[in-house]
């Protein structure tokens, strides 16, 4: 394989060996409470 191959490659895999982790982070939807359970905190869930 070329050496400028080599960069390319190495440089996609850097790219995405970084972004993998962030992409995991975050709010997926709206928090719920469980039903027919009274909250067990003193104000309301965020929303």
């Amino acid at each position: 394989m070329s050496t400028k191959f080599m960069r390319i490659a190495l440089a996609l895999l850097l790219a995405f060996a970084v972004a993998a982790p962030l992409a995991a982070c975050g709010k997926r939807g709206d928090l719920e409470e469980p039903k027919g359970e009274k909250t067990q905190f003193p104000r309301a869930m965020p929303r």
